[in-house]
């Protein structure tokens, strides 16, 4: 029988299928990458608008406390130092997230972390276990005031899904503190790359053959005649034909224009916390390079909740039980499939940071080679 053209087919030029085609060839493997978008990078797909480097799929702010996947990165761009301070709009009135001294004060006029600290003990929900949903987590770590004006009608907007439906550990995410700091990341390392995303994607695929426009589903059996291993980061219900059901997932639409204004909303990213109000926040792009990109005019993105079907842009797994129990089951059918590799935020249906997708693809490699 003739051997194979390539070691793997990669199913996907974003971070998982790059990082791990990137590790690949290092280590003296042949890879071939295809991808059913027009362009490479996945949902962290840059593109320059006006001078800006536009967020094509909504912002992307690298972040991290690992030595080793920062030291990966950063062979590929140097990075900005951009710090990610949003500020959330409600009822014409702005408080600073995450929810900080400066959160606190805007919503009850506090100055100490003792009185804000007493503020928010008088009003939190008391539990004798765990909290059971998204909003029995809030109440417990924040209290009535700010989980009504600034998470609850935000996250039903957000997930299209009442909170007392959501997990828990989605609010996990959000960090509280009593200092001024509006930080909205603790981790050592943050900032995005100078230049945008793609072009640190084209240097971790350089010298590696991409296809892009190529739909593996659409024609499975020739592809992996190809390769010895298929590496598939897209949507693991997909691959297994929807045979156990459909997961969900958050999508978005994206309402993105051009601005005659040097400057527009002052913030990287404003939120809007009201229920009446279509999207959940508006980007403005050029704020992510530090000191804003010098141009007479902006971009700016509204980001707008979107009603999940399969064929749209699958960017948040919905991590509620029903799903989780399906994708269990998926994830025993995927342990069974030879010569196969499932990875990333689609096929390992986890609420994925960028850092954890590369130190995913990082720890199956090794595993492959016996580390």
């Amino acid at each position: 029988m003739a051997s194979k053209k390539y070691d793997f087919l990669v199913v996907g030029a974003g971070m998982f299928g790059a990082t791990f085609s990137r590790l690949a060839t290092d280590a003296g493997k042949s890879c071939l990458v295809i991808d059913k978008r027009e362009h490479i990078a996945g949902n962290c797909y840059t593109e320059n608008v006006e001078g800006i480097n536009v967020h094509r799929y909504g912002p992307h702010i690298f972040h991290c406390n690992d030595d080793d996947i920062w030291a990966f990165v950063n062979r590929f761009a140097k990075f900005n130092n951009f710090r990610n301070s949003p500020v959330a709009m409600h009822n014409g009135k702005m408080y600073s997230l995450p929810f900080s001294m400066y959160t606190f004060n805007q919503m009850w006029g506090v100055t100490t972390p003792e009185e804000a600290y007493k503020k928010i003990e008088e009003q939190k929900l008391k539990l004798d276990r765990e909290p059971e949903n998204l909003e029995e987590q809030a109440l417990t770590l924040v209290g009535h005031d700010i989980y009504h004006t600034l998470i609850k009608d935000y996250t039903r907007k957000q997930w299209q899904k009442d909170p007392k439906d959501l997990p828990a550990s989605i609010i996990k995410r959000l960090p509280v503190r009593f200092t001024w700091d509006n930080n909205y990341f603790n981790d050592k390392y943050q900032g995005i790359p100078e230049g945008g995303y793609t072009g640190m994607f084209e240097k971790m695929l350089e010298g590696i053959e991409v296809r892009t426009s190529t739909d593996y589903l659409a024609d499975r059996s020739f592809w992996n005649k190809q390769a010895d291993q298929v590496v598939f980061t897209g949507k693991i219900d997909e691959y297994f034909g929807f045979q156990l059901g459909e997961l969900e997932y958050r999508t978005l639409k994206f309402d993105t224009n051009i601005v005659a204004s040097e400057n527009v909303q002052g913030n990287a990213v404003v939120n809007y916390t009201e229920a009446n109000v279509p999207w959940t926040r508006i980007i403005e792009h050029k704020h992510f390079e530090p000191g804003g990109r010098k141009t007479s005019s902006s971009v700016i993105t509204k980001e707008i909740p979107d009603d999940w079907s399969r064929e749209k842009v699958p960017y948040y797994p919905i991590g509620d039980k029903a799903n989780t129990e399906m994708f269990k089951q998926y994830e025993t059918l995927a342990a069974k499939e030879p010569g196969v590799i499932f990875g990333g935020r689609l096929s390992e249906y986890k609420y994925y940071d960028m850092h954890q997708v590369i130190g995913s693809a990082m720890s199956k490699f090794a595993r492959l080679q016996g580390g």
